[in-house]
């Protein structure tokens, strides 16, 4: 085991984090670009796994597992979304705090 599957566990992890982040904001705001982000998420969840599979259990390919997992977080970086934050700080935007403001409410 070499220290690129550390890094694949690292980009794994991440990828599955940011689709989570991306959920929360949806469910907080019930703005459609997270909506479709989050969906997109379970996507880019799926294909990093298989990219961390392939990584950890064939390490002759583990450079394209890394490559299916930076892929990953490059598509899901690239997404078109609605700007939720104004002057919050670093620690809220990386939890995905936002003030409520879904459209169904009263």
């Amino acid at each position: 085991m070499s220290y690129l599957t550390y890094v694949a566990v690292f980009g794994t992890v991440a990828v599955i984090f940011l689709w989570l982040r991306d959920a929360r904001i949806f469910f907080r705001t019930g703005l459609p670009g997270y909506r479709k982000a989050a969906y997109w998420g379970v996507a880019y969840g799926t294909l990093a796994s298989l990219g961390f599979q392939i990584a950890w259990l064939m390490p002759d390919y583990e450079i394209l597992g890394l490559g299916l997992i930076l892929g990953t977080l490059y598509l899901q970086a690239n997404r078109e979304k609605e700007k939720v934050w104004k002057n919050e700080g670093t620690m809220e935007r990386l939890l995905g705090s936002v003030p409520l403001n879904r459209a169904n409410k009263k």
